[in-house]
């Protein structure tokens, strides 16, 4: 009995990291786009400065910690939370301490694990107005992805963002820059960090790829090319040291660092 429970709780938890495993214990649509490395772990470590790496091979998370409590951007898919809070433990923090929840954008493959992080934390959930939605009915309403249903679950945020807000915490202050296009309320973080020799300034980007199916007057977003444009243009003028992204993929992580 007690084995059979053991591996009843190690499913609920989502330890199991393989696909089917991932999405059997879920009652949420399949997701239309699936990568093996989105699942598999990687060791968490310090970037730079207050910023650690607390995601998968693929899907980034990142916790910035603070005197006051941390910030925790992107949750990777649904059954990524044991896992996130596993590195953050590892990484000598308390996931309870976590009192501000980011999200570069409203997709299943970041935001996947956010209700359970929310709950088990209690951390306040910060959103684009525009994003607001979609995490609120669990992607039903995204603008390509909706039709397949809920493919995350449903989160309520706490606090409504804009273009050029600003989030503070501990000293910490992260620019939120409205970048639309690969959802209406899509986000990239500029901000400053200091590391022991100098102040890095740094760029959490959501990468503007367009998806299949977006076009130019669609029903569901009628103003999608005008925001690809807007986003492209003001991406060209964003300054940094240090660039990231939701993605490892998109930034070169496994080039870039060697574990240990």
């Amino acid at each position: 009995m007690y084995r059979k429970l053991l591996i009843s709780g190690l499913l609920v938890f989502g330890l199991f990291q393989s696909q089917i495993d991932l999405f059997a214990q879920t009652k949420f649509a399949t997701p239309p786009i699936m990568r093996e490395n989105w699942t598999k772990d990687y060791p968490p470590f310090r970037m730079v400065g207050n910023v650690y790496y607390v995601g998968t091979y693929d899907l980034a998370s990142y916790l910035i910690t603070t005197p006051k409590g941390h910030i925790l951007i992107n949750t990777g898919l649904p059954g990524s939370a044991a896992m996130i809070l596993r590195h953050i433990k590892a990484l000598g923090f308390k996931p309870a301490d976590i009192k501000i929840l980011l999200a570069t954008h409203a997709h299943y493959d970041h935001v996947g694990a956010m209700a359970d992080i929310k709950k088990l934390t209690g951390a306040r959930l910060y959103i684009n107005d525009q994003d607001a939605p979609v995490m609120a009915d669990g992607g039903k309403s995204d603008y390509i992805f909706g039709s397949k249903g809920s493919t995350f679950a449903p989160v309520k945020a706490d606090y409504l963002l804009h273009g050029d807000d600003m989030v503070k915490l501990g000293g910490m202050k992260i620019m939120v820059l409205h970048h639309p296009g690969h959802t209406k309320g899509a986000c990239s973080f500029l901000f400053t960090v200091k590391d022991a020799r100098r102040n890095y300034r740094v760029l959490i980007a959501n990468m503007p790829s367009i998806l299949d199916g977006a076009k130019p007057g669609m029903k569901t977003y009628p103003n999608v090319a005008k925001d690809y444009a807007y986003t492209f243009n003001a991406m060209k003028k964003l300054q940094f040291d240090i660039f990231l992204a939701s993605h490892a993929s998109q930034f070169g992580l496994q080039q870039k660092h060697q574990p240990g």
